[in-house]
């Protein structure tokens, strides 16, 4: 069986766009389609339909999808294997991120890949947590950077850091004036938080009912950028961690308070694939990630006075 093609097949399924595939692998989306069409003539059926929107799995490729993700997946360890008993570490692994964690930690991870792993491909998909975590649940992400509520046990996810929740607001707002603001001061408030489904609403949600709090949502959006531009210009406030204010600080002028009374604590995690089966190479992206985040200031052993400190100076300074 020809792995190139049942690469592309489920990369096509994954992104749902051949233009996107023929980007990926560095081609032409019609050598891509031909590829894809010899791969149908070979199964004697239609893999894929076509859309609006690009294309979608038919029956039979929804049906073969799964198999053929846990063959290639095997497949691939076993050539890592292989390989790496030979003194070379080798292999792509398909890393998926949160967008406030894609740079500077996931573009920093690279560069140290680059360095000391040449042979180590890393394939990065950035998404929210649920799309996150169905990937690293369907096998089509190795490893994932995201947000955990509670402290990952070590079993399938390893603990990064910790991330305090700040309330960002336009540049002299009275609300976020100061470093900190307690919760009950977002009754009420004007909110643009992310779209549902969203493990991150739900816990506001949660600590709101128990303290009496009527968030008030006035826009969804997933996107960071959308969600400071409207929170710097006034028009909602936004909920976000500090590493996506860092982002952020060059492009827009804001204010922004840590919550507390009670603080919003989420965990930084390294979360690893259902499967429970981590090549040479994935062991070296979950090293370097570990390793990376120490030197980044994001030790698991005091990240919060960091995020808090850094919290501080944000929140006073203008820009």
């Amino acid at each position: 069986m020809n792995l190139h093609l049942w690469r592309l097949f489920l990369d096509a399924a994954d992104h749902g766009s051949l233009s996107k595939v023929a980007v990926l692998h560095g081609t032409s989306q019609p050598h891509v389609s031909r590829q894809i069409a010899e791969l149908e003539q070979q199964c004697g059926g239609r893999l894929f339909e076509r859309t609006g929107r690009g294309v979608a799995l038919t029956a039979l490729g929804q049906r073969i999808a799964p198999r053929v993700r846990v063959w290639l997946s095997s497949t691939e360890q076993l050539e890592q294997e292989i390989r790496s008993t030979a003194g070379q570490t080798m292999g792509r692994v398909r890393l998926g991120t949160l967008p406030s964690l894609a740079h500077p930690f996931t573009s920093t991870l690279f560069t140290r890949l680059r360095q000391r792993h040449p042979l180590v491909q890393l394939s990065v998909r950035e998404g929210q947590g649920a799309q996150l975590e169905t990937g690293l649940e369907d096998g089509s992400l190795d490893l994932a950077l995201l947000f955990r509520h509670g402290q990952p046990n070590g079993s399938d996810a390893l603990s990064l850091a910790e991330a305090q929740t700040f309330l960002v607001g336009p540049e002299g707002d009275p609300v976020t004036a100061k470093p900190t603001v307690k919760f009950k001061a977002l009754d009420g408030l004007p909110l643009v938080t992310f779209c549902r489904p969203s493990s991150w609403r739900d816990q506001l949600e949660q600590v709101a009912r128990q303290r009496g709090v009527q968030l008030n949502v006035v826009l969804e959006a997933d996107s960071l950028a959308l969600q400071l531009g409207i929170a710097s210009q006034g028009g909602a406030y936004a909920l976000l961690g500090s590493y996506a204010i860092d982002v952020a600080r060059s492009q827009h002028r804001f204010q922004a308070a840590r919550l507390v009374d009670p603080p919003i604590v989420r965990h930084i995690a390294l979360a690893l694939a259902r499967s429970g089966q981590l090549s040479p190479a994935t062991r070296a992206v979950m090293q370097e990630a570990l390793a990376l985040a120490k030197e980044m200031s994001l030790d698991t052993a005091s990240p919060a006075s960091a995020v808090r400190s850094a919290g501080r100076s944000r929140a006073s300074s203008r820009g």
